[in-house]
């Protein structure tokens, strides 16, 4: 659904997010984990949440120098919506964007900038299918603008199933993530996700990877619920010699919904 560049695709990092589908929560390490199972309730009431809206996408793309600078940088705006799938049982996610006004023209120079996808759906780590994956452990309370979040850190168990996945020449390679999320502990709503990859990349010439998420409450004319959904995704790259850092703005979020219906015709 997505569509990269051709000449980035060859020459620079395209960082990419596995969706796949349901399975059944497994155990965890974390004694209080009435709130991971509250939490994951959420994600899975979520995903469907999600896929019923869409939204207006600003993608800020920057090629940094090697003191920060900013070197080559381009802005794009598309139309953003998430579709979930169900075949046979098996529950998919995909991205589709639709490129707005000056996003769907190409750089004459073919000036190659990072591709990032996926990062809004960063929250999948609590899903049923990936938990088992990584193991969580409850942090200290973090007061912001005067609410408190219960602060859950996360650590990817190699050799498991990751949500994400780095795709290079051809290739894909899971990525061992961790970091720590947000999460209101009345709700069990995730408000923040910052993420990292530690140096277990360096050889395919990752150096760094880090991303945060900001989520913010969304409410629709039509609904007394209020929704959380991504409302900024930032994503920094370095290799040995490349610095990128993209920042994804979501906003203007809609109802969108599409049904459909598959006959067979008879012989």
């Amino acid at each position: 659904m997505t569509r990269t560049n051709s000449n980035l695709a060859r020459r620079v990092l395209w960082v990419v997010c596995c969706l796949a589908s349901y399975s059944a929560f497994g155990a965890n390490n974390v004694a209080e984990g009435d709130l991971l199972s509250r939490v994951q309730g959420q994600v899975s009431d979520y995903l469907d949440q999600f896929s019923d809206v869409k939204c207006t996408e600003k993608v800020n793309q920057q090629k940094l120098t090697s003191n920060g600078k900013v070197e080559l940088q381009r802005d794009s705006i598309y139309d953003y919506l998430v579709i979930l799938t169900n075949a046979g049982g098996e529950v998919s996610l995909d991205e589709s964007r639709l490129a707005v006004g000056d996003a769907a023209k190409t750089d004459k120079k073919n000036r190659p900038l990072l591709v990032t996808n996926g990062f809004a759906t960063l929250f999948l780590i609590f899903h049923n299918y990936y938990s088992q994956s990584f193991q969580f452990a409850l942090g200290e309370i973090d007061t912001v603008n005067g609410h408190a979040y219960q602060k859950v850190s996360f650590q990817h168990v190699r050799g498991t199933r990751s949500p994400a996945a780095l795709s290079l020449r051809g290739r894909e390679y899971p990525l061992e993530l961790s970091g720590t999320a947000w999460v209101d502990p009345q709700t069990a709503t995730i408000a923040r996700i910052e993420m990292t990859v530690g140096n277990s990349m360096e050889d395919v010439g990752l150096k760094v990877l880090r991303s945060e998420v900001a989520y913010a409450p969304v409410p629709f004319r039509d609904s007394q619920a209020t929704h959380w959904f991504p409302a900024e995704a930032t994503v920094e790259v370095e290799t040995q010699r490349q610095h990128w850092r993209n920042t994804h703005t979501f906003s203007d979020y809609k109802k969108f919904a599409v049904s459909t219906e598959e006959k067979v015709k008879d012989k």
